[in-house]
């Protein structure tokens, strides 16, 4: 056994760990939801330390190098896990094609990624506004961030059996990431159209539906929509529910 010192050093190493993560997440949180508002270049890390709550900003970089590593963090906290959803989803799609039911399908995929949205709702508009108005200062750490996203898709999308040709999965990826994280990331835009706020529960319980079904639809879960024409599917071919009403005489 420890001797008695020995066990409260122990234990007060473990509070300033606990402690030094708390700290590293408050400013993580701080820092997700300014660059997301203003950019790299439009926040002071003197902002960032008073929004964590530090005492002054030399506070800051006992957990970070400097602004960039921090932006690098944060970037890296946001979309690690959407990675592993992604991934998750391929594995459930690959043991269902092994005739063992996938956990929910493509609908467990969207309630997943959107209670993390929900959770982190500047992820979005945080990763657009770094490949857009912030790429000058992370031109070698951007494609390292964001590319795995895009890779991890287009891997799950490759193995899906569904309507669409190699060619046409760049575009199917990014249109399902439009769909999921645009409404994020235009949230500010839609408050001004929508009635009321748009990540409010009755606003994300419709978007929720909304998606789910236009995901099943987009990787062949379901139907196409009735009254679907020929000409919208990407081949060409008839769907299933693709035929004309008969008209009335």
């Amino acid at each position: 056994m420890l001797p008695r010192r020995g066990v409260a050093q122990a234990r007060s190493a473990v509070r300033r760990a606990h402690s030094a993560r708390a700290t590293r997440d408050l400013i993580l949180d701080a820092a997700e939801r300014r660059f997301a508002e203003r950019g790299f270049a439009g926040v002071s890390t003197r902002e960032l330390a008073a929004d964590a709550g530090l005492r002054n900003q030399a506070s800051l970089y006992d957990h970070f190098r400097n602004k960039r590593a921090l932006y690098e963090a944060v970037l890296a906290r946001g979309v690690d896990p959407v990675v592993a959803v992604i991934a998750a989803s391929g594995s459930a799609q690959r043991t269902a094609s092994g005739g063992v039911a996938a956990a929910g399908g493509p609908d467990a995929f969207v309630d997943l990624l959107l209670d993390y949205l929900v959770e982190h709702p500047h992820l979005p508009r945080l990763i657009q506004r770094a490949a857009l108005d912030d790429s000058r200062y992370l031109r070698s750490a951007l494609p390292r961030l964001l590319r795995p996203l895009f890779a991890q898709g287009m891997r799950v999308l490759a193995e899906a059996e569904g309507l669409w040709q190699a060619g046409e999965l760049p575009h199917l990826a990014a249109g399902l990431y439009q769909l999921i994280f645009g409404y994020f990331a235009s949230a500010k835009l839609l408050e001004t159209v929508l009635d009321g706020d748009p990540l409010s529960p009755v606003l994300m319980a419709r978007q929720r539906r909304f998606v789910k079904a236009a995901v099943n639809q987009l990787l062949g879960a379901a139907p196409l929509a009735r009254g679907a024409r020929a000409s919208d599917r990407p081949d060409g071919s008839p769907g299933p529910r693709a035929r004309e009403r008969p008209r009335k005489r």
